[in-house]
């Protein structure tokens, strides 16, 4: 596991893949409760944005969980969501090594 810049990561997998992986893409698919219900309402167009949502959202903190998954403190606070190994794996992005 690598910092690629500052808007992503790359993980070597076992299997023989690199994979990359934008911050971005990540909080988008946080699996937490809370996100996937989040992710199932329609976007509120009247909603006002407040200053700390419109900051880039960066991790803050990458710790393993087990030998199962991975979970992500965001700059936000936010660290509800546990990145099992098979959906980080899926997320993301092969690139050649």
């Amino acid at each position: 596991m690598s910092k690629d810049g500052d808007d992503a990561l790359i993980i070597d997998w076992n299997d023989g893949t690199r994979r990359r992986y934008l911050w971005t893409d990540l909080r988008k698919n946080c699996p937490c409760a809370g996100c996937n219900e989040e992710r199932q309402q329609p976007p509120d167009p009247f909603r006002l944005l407040k200053p700390n949502e419109l900051v880039p959202l960066k991790p803050a903190k990458i710790e393993p969980v087990g030998y199962y998954a991975y979970r992500i403190t965001w700059s936000d606070g936010h660290d509800a969501g546990l990145f099992t190994l098979e959906n980080l794996h899926s997320l993301g992005v092969l690139i050649p090594k």
